[in-house]
């Protein structure tokens, strides 16, 4: 096999290890690419190119989300990962750590670890790496990894919840949601809706975004219906779709163009969080990009009309 050929096999795992330890899906290419450039100019062939690879692109990962964490801290608003449609690596044999790892959930808690700290935690607990080959990426010692796995996993229980839902309840209880906000039946929302449910949006102060976040169940259900059948009025459409393995959907202007994406945490039988990426920096790589801003001031405008 050649070393392309090498490379690209390897590919969608480079990528999955950078977009986890990143949460930024221009960022873990390019990761990945600097990764290629390292590999292709070694004069030596590794003895492992798995190993070689993904202890490259851990260390590029980790130098890239040091510096990325000073910008985020000033980041306008929420901070949320640049929305993945599909993980480009499968492993039957870690399909639930891998569908897991890559929810907007996880991918936050994971924001609250050190760098190294989320650097083992994903070799570890996501991809099953050996600590051999953790304490070679990172360059700590073994012993050293596995206290920083004890920090992270400690971390991450923490953060979690306590009741998960299983696939087709969530499936079944977004189609729901998405056929509610249809309608506009603020009473159908109200329903699927946890009664502490909150609605938080990303715009980077790039786009329009919601001063705050949106608590409770009436409040949000109400601003939904309020608002989406406008939104239908002038040609948006909403196209359900998975989002970070949850449920969820991107919204596009008449043109087609995108205009932000949705999604959902279900728990327990009901819808916990409603997320919303609307910032255009984190959406180019899900196809052309539509102007959140025109959309905003014609819904505004279809307001002010009289009927």
């Amino acid at each position: 096999m050649s070393e392309v050929e090498e490379f690209e096999e390897l590919r969608p795992l480079l990528f999955s290890i950078a977009y986890r330890i990143l949460g930024s899906v221009s960022e873990a290419e390019d990761a990945v690419q600097e990764t290629w450039l390292r590999f292709d100019g070694s004069a030596t062939r590794p003895t492992s190119t798995k190993a070689y690879l993904s202890a490259t692109v851990t260390r590029i990962s980790i130098d890239v989300l040091r510096s990325a964490r000073v910008r985020r801290e000033e980041y306008v608003g929420p901070w949320f990962p640049e929305p993945l449609l599909s993980d480009p690596y499968q492993d039957p044999a870690r399909a639930v750590e891998l569908a897991d790892s890559v929810s907007m959930a996880a991918l936050l808690l994971l924001e609250r670890l050190s760098p190294l700290e989320r650097a083992v935690f994903v070799l570890r607990e996501v991809f099953g790496f050996g600590f051999d080959e953790i304490a070679a990426a990172v360059g700590r010692s073994e012993a050293a990894c596995r206290q920083l796995l004890v920090r992270a996993r400690r971390h991450m229980r923490a953060g979690r919840p306590r009741f998960a839902a299983d696939r087709q309840e969530r499936q079944e209880l977004a189609t729901r949601f998405f056929d509610a906000l249809k309608d506009g039946d603020v009473g159908g929302l109200r329903k699927l809706l946890a009664a502490d449910v909150r609605l938080v949006g990303d715009g980077g102060g790039k786009a329009p975004q919601l001063a705050r976040a949106v608590m409770g169940a009436e409040n949000v259900a109400r601003l939904l219906g309020g608002v989406f059948p406008w939104l239908l009025r002038i040609d948006v459409s909403l196209e359900p779709r998975e989002v970070n393995g949850q449920p969820g959907a991107i919204f596009r202007d008449r043109d087609g163009k995108v205009l932000h994406t949705l999604v959902l945490d279900v728990l327990d039988g009901q819808i916990q969080t409603i997320r919303t990426v609307v910032n255009p920096d984190k959406l180019g790589h899900l196809g052309p990009v539509g102007d959140a801003w025109a959309v905003d001031r014609e819904v505004k405008q279809a307001r002010r009309r009289p009927k």
